[in-house]
């Protein structure tokens, strides 16, 4: 059977239908950054939701087990009001929902996504999916950060480079083994792959797979680790890496080189033993350097690979190496990626030379970023109900947190010629929405009637470019 619908969402849900006022025939909840980390958020992952989950009609078994569980659990179990579901509407949820084309880069403080229902005595079924579909606060939240480096590396390919050909290749997911949970891997993952093409999480490619048609979203090389070089023994460091340069005359290879002496590897290894043949290589090499201090390590790599390989000024002036680049994959976050990339930059060198590799950090949070539902503040929220026929604007204003105060009505997205701005609708009849609305409806009872698939969320991804500032 597939995964019970019904019992996803908070235990409390369960109690909330005989809790609404009497004759209570509409509700409208909406979900919204209110602030965090960045001035915007990236809207993308509501599409898996939808698909995976609320597209799947409720069957008896379904509302059966519900039942059991939530009486053994403590709880009352609304059963009338599941089966009337299911036999009206043959299971299919009596919802619509709207939301901002999916890639979307939305000011904070507006709305995301709006979430209604259809059949008047269904209005307490707004609420109960706000468990659900709040997650999105993780692929809009991973998919933020990911467009965050990106904004970093444009700045400085644009001032350092002759082109953006290096861009969707410049930070590489490493966070597949970093994550909480396979699930977390394939959206956060995914969600990285609107923003850039490198990534060594399967998981992800499987995902964009299935849920937004990328027949292939991400790209990776085959790649040493400390194993494959250790076990070699440090006598025979020369052989390990002459080695992987034979085996992979035919591609791009990246050889770890911190396993013991990383300067003796650059500078005595790379650049003289195994000098020849790197310059005989079709495809590039990539050394990574793993530990100690990327700014010294980048920047002293560079320098010896640009001393035995030769490099060549671009029209900006900066050094591009010949056939070999640089890969950072450990302490990368926002600053030190800056910082990275500043360095290069002062010393000289294009940042086409250098690839960025993020781990956890990217999918999961660590000391250095923040992956969590308050990094962008996100909640679902009642704005609007109707009662005895009468419209309400509903809202919630704590005295003592003013950041939480919510919004009212029947809300709608418009853009303003300069921003996303959130409307009031409250004067137009339930199935009308502002003329110039930014939101489409891609959910009503039980369909998906808008099927994103990658290039288009990568397209609508450029209707919104915030500055780059530091």
């Amino acid at each position: 059977m597939e995964k019970n619908i019904i019992l996803m969402s908070d235990s409390y849900k369960y109690s909330h239908s005989a809790q609404y006022p009497n004759k209570m025939t509409y509700m409208h909840h909406y979900i919204e950054s209110r602030g965090g980390r960045y001035g915007y958020t990236q809207f993308f992952g509501l599409q898996y939701y939808l698909k995976k989950y609320l597209c799947q009609p409720i069957t008896q078994a379904m509302i059966d087990e519900a039942e059991e569980i939530m009486r053994m659990h403590g709880l009352p179990f609304d059963r009338v009001n599941w089966q009337y579901i299911l036999d009206t509407h043959k299971g299919y949820l009596p919802l619509r929902i709207r939301a901002v084309p999916e890639g979307s880069l939305v000011n904070n403080h507006n709305v995301l996504l709006t979430v209604e229902n259809t059949d008047q005595n269904c209005a307490w079924l707004v609420s109960f999916f706000e468990t659900l579909l709040l997650k999105i606060w993780y692929p809009c939240t991973v998919a933020t950060l990911s467009h965050s480096y990106q904004r970093i590396c444009r700045k400085f390919l644009q001032e350092t480079a002759e082109s953006f050909d290096a861009l969707p290749f410049m930070l590489h997911d490493f966070g597949y083994r970093g994550v909480s949970s396979e699930e977390s891997a394939s959206i956060g993952g995914g969600a990285h792959l609107i923003n850039f093409k490198g990534t060594d999480n399967v998981s992800a490619l499987l995902f964009m797979r299935q849920y937004y048609a990328a027949e292939m979203a991400g790209f990776s090389v085959p790649a040493a680790e400390h194993s494959t070089i250790t076990s070699w023994s440090k006598a025979r460091e020369a052989e390990a890496y002459a080695n992987l340069l034979d085996k992979y005359q035919d591609s791009v290879i990246s050889i770890v080189v911190d396993s013991y002496d990383y300067y003796n590897a650059i500078g005595n290894i790379f650049c003289k033993q195994l000098a020849d043949k790197v310059k005989q290589r079709k495809y590039p090499l990539v050394v990574r350097p793993d530990s100690g201090d990327a700014i010294t390590n980048v920047l002293f790599a560079c320098e010896k690979l640009a001393e035995a390989f030769g490099a060549t000024r671009n029209q900006k002036g900066y050094l591009v190496l010949n056939n070999v680049r640089v890969l950072q994959g450990d302490g990368i976050n926002e600053n030190s990626t800056w910082d990275l990339l500043k360095a290069l930059q002062d010393n000289g060198f294009s940042v086409e030379n250098l690839i960025l590799g993020c781990g956890g950090s990217l999918l999961q949070g660590n000391f250095d970023t923040s992956i969590n539902r308050d990094t962008h503040r996100f909640a679902m929220k009642c704005s609007c109900v109707i009662t005895d026929g009468k419209l309400v604007d509903v809202y919630k204003a704590p005295i003592t947190d003013k950041g939480k105060v919510s919004k009212k009505g029947r809300l709608d997205l418009i853009w303003d010629g300069e921003k996303y701005k959130t409307i009031n609708i409250d004067h137009l009849p339930l199935n009308q929405y502002a003329e110039n609305s930014m939101m489409q409806t891609v959910f009503e009872n039980g369909k998906l009637l808008v099927d994103w698939n990658l290039a288009d969320v990568q397209q609508n991804a450029q209707r919104y470019q915030p500055q780059v500032t530091k």
